[in-house]
């Protein structure tokens, strides 16, 4: 059962715009602790300016300590590894990267989750990776996506959660146990007025919590259900709640991606738009530059933030962070950034077009859904999903 608790106050920060300062400020103004977790590591410029801060953080004193995974970091510059090393910054590396030689379906256990906290003062959780949202040399607007500052009692699972992936990836890596400094009991004092709730995947005691939480509010919802994620490929049980929830009235919309990221996925996510549409489940492409969110609002009250997709990879694979949170601001605030997406980014695909396709499009549709369950069943997680 998903464990909200009162008193927060959550910021909803759009895209890398607002993500990055407001990370930027908080680091600069750190004064005893900074762990930061992400999947994607990057050499650019939001790369150097993240790693700046990190290091003269660190040497001011700040106890820093920086966790990426090894495959989506995997290009991470030696530069910033060596600058770490010199100013004090601790960085481990979450599984090293898939050998190209030899294939474990282990490896494929990855850390997707974007989380940051810092002096147990103030965290950040969302699907934004360090790395560079505009890509300047196609001349789009940056990744839709979105990341949350959180304050108040959520700090303390947040923290917690934070401090027992360090140690167990230390142990791992060095053979050696890392215990965090005592707190002594302490929690955070109330910042506002919003219930919140942190919710994390992992393989050992969380292994479906965000897609129960998702799933619980989809069953429960009565009027209207959106859902803007990067990677769509539900299993059995999300797609028919989502499809008992439309034939109930429900108004259900998925905002998708519309432009060409990762071929495969691209395709094979396609094969599930004719049942979704017969069932009266809208989908809107967007367009207008990469999306990368992965957020849901439902009935105007419910909320979701965070770094998991509604595919194989997130849902039973990888290491990732939600926020679920139960607030009419907040939910009215995301809700009326997405219909902005949806109206001026997106576009609506219709029932009657989509059936009518052209048949080569609709093999190499069918033909990629069929090598992507292929792949599933291949690492052992078939069944359901």
């Amino acid at each position: 059962m998903t464990r909200y608790l009162e008193g927060n106050r959550l910021v909803l920060l759009r895209s890398g715009t607002e993500y990055f300062p407001a990370l930027e400020r908080e680091i600069q103004g750190a004064s005893r602790e900074i762990q930061l977790e992400t999947y994607i590591y990057n050499g650019d410029g939001t790369g150097q300016r993240i790693t700046a801060a990190l290091c003269e953080a660190a040497q001011r004193g700040v106890q820093v300590r920086v966790l990426v995974d090894g495959f989506g970091s995997r290009d991470m510059p030696q530069e910033f590894r060596a600058r770490f090393r010199h100013a004090g910054v601790r960085l481990l590396v979450y599984r090293p990267e898939i050998s190209r030689f030899r294939f474990r379906r282990h490896r494929l256990r990855r850390l997707h989750r974007k989380l940051t906290v810092i002096d147990a003062r103030v965290a950040f959780i969302g699907g934004i990776n360090i790395i560079d949202d505009v890509l300047g040399a196609e001349r789009i607007p940056p990744r839709y996506d979105y990341a949350v500052r959180i304050e108040g009692p959520l700090l303390r699972p947040i923290q917690r959660e934070a401090e027992r992936l360090w140690g167990q990836v230390s142990w791992a890596s060095l053979r050696r146990r890392w215990r965090p400094e005592p707190r002594n009991g302490v929690q955070p004092a109330p910042a506002g007025n919003q219930r919140a709730a942190l919710l994390v995947r992992d393989n050992i005691r969380h292994r479906s919590e965000i897609e129960d939480a998702y799933l619980d509010a989809v069953e429960a919802a009565r009027e209207e259900i959106i859902i803007a994620n990067a990677y769509f490929f539900p299993g059995i049980r999300f797609r028919h709640a989502l499809m008992r929830a439309a034939e109930r009235g429900v108004r259900v919309v998925l905002l998708l991606q519309g432009r060409v990221e990762y071929l495969l996925l691209h395709y094979a996510s396609r094969a599930l738009y004719g049942t979704l549409l017969e069932a009266g489940v809208e989908i809107h492409e967007y367009h207008q530059s990469f999306l990368h969110a992965k957020v849901a609002v439902i009935d105007g009250h419910w909320a979701t933030v965070g770094s998991s997709n509604i595919d194989p990879f997130s849902l039973m694979l990888a290491r990732e962070a939600n926020v679920a949170v139960e607030d009419r601001a907040f939910a009215a605030e995301l809700r009326a950034s997405l219909h902005l997406a949806l109206e001026s980014g997106a576009q609506y695909i219709v029932k009657n077009m989509w059936m009518h396709q052209p048949l080569l499009r609709r093999a190499s549709i069918w033909l990629a859904y069929g090598f992507t369950r292929f792949l599933i069943g291949m690492v052992g997680y078939g069944g359901q999903h």
